[in-house]
């Protein structure tokens, strides 16, 4: 393996930045696969995403409080059935686990497409929660199994890229498609979601046959920062989700996750877009545009800040994350100060925009993170519980989020972010740093802190060459 980054003479203590050339060239043929098909899977996730509720209230007919319920469905199911799936990913393998899973999407998309009733609906989404809570933690374990240690942080980051270029592709070409006068038009682009899932199926069933059919066992391996501190014996004896929270930093790094969720995507998918109807009165057209300057932040963005990040600690990216995202919410609750919709239009796309330059900070080192702490023979429970952290905030978040605004208490809903933001700040650097290694952290060669000024600045560059 070439090493990803060497020692410029003039400057032994930092390590030269790596390219996305040298990246690809490092990357094992089984991570260029799954990075080769990231774009086509969630082309077809943007497709339907924004139209759920058009698509089940406007062309199936639907009752509007019972479409509600339905779309429920999908993240709760997931959170129910994220602890199985990740107890069975390191029983059976991430591979065989994600087979099934990602069939059940495709299942779930065809039912979808045809149903005239709300209980086949509800059966459609039932499965589409069931493979959601499964593929999250599958594919994290799945990436950390082939991916090596060192390229892990930058293949989380590219991952997310191209995952929000191929939703916000899909988007552009689903608006375009669509249209409520001619249900037929909501039965392919649901169909064509379903074909979208299979390059990932044939991916597992063929090219990568080979990789985990059962995870390998090395006891040797599973100290990593005290992780597998045991009492000797079979390592292979089942471990309790209660016997993996009490190992070092686990519960840190779930409540770290937790809170980041809470004040970071349940908000930007559910309590802006109502923040910013009811109280900056802006217009769906406006909330379309906003979520697009986010998908072009992180796109454009993203590569550049894997650059910055590389060899600091983790943890410290965070707390310039969660400054950032404190800075995002704030342009969000400066929407209620201005007079025109226009100009809230403007400053809503400007949170959305702030909020995804956090996003390509916070996206390649939290699942790093999981991943440096994880022994291979609980890398699913440890994905699981991550991914359960993040679904709860999920459920929790909307809810809280409505009933804030609606009682007028825009003020408080916008404090309340704000001071959450800041809280993540405080967990990473004081609370969850002291209990991780520097290797754990992200530390590669350097030791020095994460200098904001330097980070922010790359907010206003552009990628530069094509092989930066």
């Amino acid at each position: 393996m070439v090493p990803v980054s060497t020692q410029s003479p003039s400057s032994p203590e930092a390590p030269a930045r790596p390219t996305l050339r040298s990246f690809w060239h490092d990357l094992p043929r089984e991570g260029k696969l799954l990075l080769s098909i990231v774009v086509f899977e969630f082309i077809g996730t943007g497709l339907v995403l924004p139209f759920n509720v058009v698509y089940l209230h406007e062309v199936r007919g639907f009752d509007l409080g019972h479409v509600g319920l339905l779309l429920g469905l999908p993240p709760l199911i997931g959170l129910v059935i994220v602890g199985p799936a990740g107890a069975l990913i390191d029983r059976l393998g991430a591979r065989r686990i994600l087979l099934t899973a990602v069939s059940l999407q495709v299942v779930a998309d065809v039912l979808l497409a045809f149903a005239r009733t709300e209980a086949v609906a509800a059966l459609a989404l039932v499965l589409s929660g069931v493979g959601f809570g499964i593929t999250w933690p599958g594919f994290q374990s799945l990436i950390a199994t082939v991916i090596p240690r060192e390229l892990r942080q930058r293949y989380f980051g590219v991952n997310f890229t191209l995952l929000n270029l191929g939703i916000g592709l899909g988007g552009i070409v689903g608006g375009a498609v669509v249209d409520v006068d001619r249900p037929g038009t909501f039965t392919f682009v649901y169909l064509a979601d379903a074909v979208s899932y299979l390059p990932a199926i044939f991916l597992l069933a063929v090219p990568l046959r080979h990789l985990a059919g059962r995870p390998d066992h090395h006891p040797e391996h599973d100290d990593r920062d005290g992780a597998g501190r045991g009492r000797g014996g079979d390592r292979r004896a089942t471990v309790s989700y209660a016997q993996v929270l009490r190992r070092p930093a686990v519960g840190t790094l779930l409540v770290l996750s937790f809170v980041s969720s809470y004040v970071g995507y349940s908000q930007l998918n559910a309590g802006m877009p109502a923040y910013a109807r009811a109280v900056g009165d802006v217009s769906t057209q406006g909330l379309g545009l906003a979520f697009a300057a986010n998908t072009v932040v992180i796109v454009v963005l993203q590569l550049v800040v894997l650059q910055r990040i590389e060899g600091r600690r983790r943890t410290r990216v965070i707390a310039v994350m969660s400054v950032v995202w404190a800075a995002s919410w704030l342009l969000l609750g400066a929407t209620g100060l201005v007079s025109t919709s226009w100009g809230a239009t403007l400053l809503v796309a400007g949170c959305a925009s702030v909020f995804a330059f956090g996003e390509t900070l916070l996206q390649p080192t939290i699942p790093a993170l999981v991943n440096e702490l994880a022994p291979d023979h609980l890398r699913g429970r440890y994905n699981a519980l991550n991914s359960g952290a993040f679904q709860l905030a999920a459920v929790v978040a909307p809810p809280v989020a409505g009933a804030l605004v609606a009682h007028g208490l825009g003020a408080v809903y916008i404090g309340s972010l704000v001071v959450g933001c800041l809280l993540c700040g405080v967990i990473a650097v004081r609370r969850l740093e002291p209990q991780l290694s520097p290797e754990v952290n992200g530390v590669r060669g350097r030791t020095d802190a994460l200098d904001p000024q330097e980070l922010s600045s790359t907010a206003t560059k552009t990628l530069g060459s094509p092989t930066d």
